[in-house]
């Protein structure tokens, strides 16, 4: 029986992908995740400001693009700027005071787990005919608990989430780009 990901994979390394460029990033994207995780509080509040600088630059690019079209009607292009000062201003406070804002934007995501798990496990529920929906209603019951748990914890949660949440996908990008690299490597 032929493997059904042979078309996936590259013979002798044709491809002109380099294996040592992918294990360096992926290295240097494990240390970056393991810094991440080392301090996960500040991980979260430099996202934050990050976050904050993006929203500015955003805001400034949408004010100056709103009175740039001078045909617009005027409403149109004060509600325009209006959005855009309002993306000035969440910038602002983000970089103001970054703990609120990863608290604020943990609540946000708790709120959505709690709403996520009540709707699957409601839906499972009302589908108890088809195969796996005990499964699906685990599923939206686990999801559920992990929104209270994350509402219960705040403000705490919030300080350490999202840099959390950050270290672990570096690390996932860097374990993935070096065993891809080491299998480009083998392949050559």
């Amino acid at each position: 029986m032929s493997n059904s990901f042979n078309t996936l994979q590259f013979p002798n390394n044709r491809s002109g992908l380099k294996p040592g460029w992918f294990i360096g990033v992926g290295a240097v994207l494990v240390v970056l995740g393991l810094l991440a995780a080392f301090d996960a509080v500040a991980t979260t509040l430099a996202s934050m400001v990050l976050l904050g600088v993006l929203l500015i630059i955003g805001g400034v690019a949408q004010v100056v693009q709103s009175f740039a079209h001078r045909g617009l009607p005027l409403p149109n292009q004060w509600l325009s700027g209006l959005v855009g000062g309002l993306y000035i201003l969440g910038g602002l406070l983000l970089i103001e005071e970054p703990a609120t804002g990863s608290v604020f934007i943990t609540a946000i995501l708790a709120g959505c787990l709690i709403f996520a798990g009540i709707s699957r496990a409601f839906w499972a529920a009302g589908h108890r005919t088809a195969g796996g929906w005990s499964l699906l209603a685990v599923s939206g019951i686990f999801t559920l608990l992990i929104g209270i748990l994350l509402y219960m914890t705040l403000p705490w949660s919030g300080l350490w989430l999202i840099g959390t949440l950050i270290a672990i996908e570096l690390l996932m990008a860097g374990i993935s780009a070096i065993l891809f690299g080491i299998s480009l490597r083998n392949r050559a």
